[in-house]
């Protein structure tokens, strides 16, 4: 295949980058600053944003938050780097089109990789945290659009339950429907009025990560579905510093 010939060193250079960016589990690094504790033994023990607020304070989880987004936002923008801004012939021969196919396969697999690291994390023996956060970081870079419209279903489901794995499942199903919709209803179909066309494989690949991604959170969330069958998942409430 054309785009593994051309670009197989740099989609192995992003997927190894980006699972290590993604490795760096934050919600562990400032409970441990916090309260010298591992924030996977307390609480859900899960190593995310919710646990920290409701673990551990409000000032911890924004710091988890923030940095949790930004390690999705330079994964993606190392994609982009490794992909346009190193000089290569091959890639100049490409049509416009093709270069902004690829340039997207790049950027999906870095957020790919980066939810990886962020749940199964090298540098805290492979258990971290869900990836939804880090997703927002991720979708901010890829297309703004994606993230305002994911964001619109989070909040929509989360003020109606008060309960943020509601908010988080809704968005594992948000992700593929908004990105297919962004991707074929207002790339690849205007396209097809131009001289140079996005082909249909770009919707289906970008779709087809997505809905990879949004399965391995949703399979990541499977214990909140069990306690939100069971009645059981509780709403949201942070803990006073």
């Amino acid at each position: 295949m054309e785009f593994l010939t051309i670009y197989w060193w740099r989609l192995l250079l992003v997927a190894v980058i980006s699972y290590l960016l993604g490795s760096f589990s934050f919600a562990i690094i400032f409970t441990k600053l916090s309260k010298n504790q591992d924030v996977r033994t307390m609480g859900s023990g899960n190593a995310g944003f919710t646990n920290v607020l409701r673990s551990v304070g409000v000032v911890p989880a924004v710091f988890t938050f923030i940095f949790d987004c930004l390690k999705g936002v330079i994964a993606v923008i190392i994609a982009w780097a490794l992909f346009t801004q190193i000089p290569d012939a091959a890639i100049d021969g490409l049509s416009d089109s093709l270069r902004f196919e690829y340039l997207a396969y790049g950027k999906y697999l870095a957020g790919m990789f980066c939810v990886l690291g962020h749940s199964f994390p090298v540098f805290f023996g492979f258990k971290g945290g869900k990836g939804v956060t880090t997703m927002a970081g991720i979708l901010l870079i890829l297309d703004w659009r994606l993230l305002a419209l994911t964001l619109a279903v989070f909040l929509i489901f989360f003020l109606c339950t008060k309960i943020i794995s509601v908010g988080s499942l809704a968005c594992t199903v948000a992700i593929v429907v908004w990105n297919f919709v962004i991707t074929f209803f207002l790339q690849y179909l205007p396209s097809q009025e131009t001289s140079d066309p996005y082909r249909l494989s770009y919707v289906l690949v970008t779709t087809g990560v997505m809905l990879l991604i949004g399965v391995f959170v949703a399979v990541l969330h499977r214990e909140n579905i069990k306690r939100l069958i069971r009645g059981e998942e509780k709403k949201i409430t942070a803990k006073k510093n």
